[in-house]
């Protein structure tokens, strides 16, 4: 029995997984959110539609959310891969909203939203808007 066949076999299989783990080191750049957003803020008391605006810089994430309930507000946040996360800074309103969730695509945000100091949370989901 020759040993050819046999080495041929061990070196396929010593490649692939080497292959395989080197796609899997190279980090894709951070999605481009910059933009207008609207967000559905589902709560046990009801739903709110407040208006995201979005400028990334690199993994960075600043900008402002606006509502009829909590006025306007400056975010601060971070993307790393397919998440985003951020939370809201200043206002009138004791109660710090904290935003975590998966980018779906390049127009679609869900996740959860964190009452910190207040207990209990929502659910959102986010839909860029189109430029004409």
């Amino acid at each position: 029995m020759s040993l050819r066949p046999l080495r041929t076999v061990l070196a396929i299989a010593l490649l692939v997984p080497c292959a395989a783990g080197a796609q899997g080191t190279t980090p894709s750049a951070p999605r481009d959110l910059s933009g207008t957003w609207d967000f559905a803020v589902v709560t046990e008391n009801g739903t709110g539609t407040p208006t995201v605006v979005l400028k990334q810089e690199g993994t960075k994430v600043s900008g402002t959310y606006e509502s009829g309930r909590m006025g306007v507000r400056a975010l601060k946040g971070t993307i790393a891969g397919d998440s985003i996360s951020f939370a809201l800074e200043g206002g009138d309103s004791p109660v710090t909203l904290v935003f975590r969730g998966a980018i779906r695509s390049a127009t679609e945000l869900t996740g959860v939203v964190e009452f910190v100091g207040m207990g209990g949370g929502a659910t959102f989901t986010g839909t860029r808007r189109r430029v004409p």
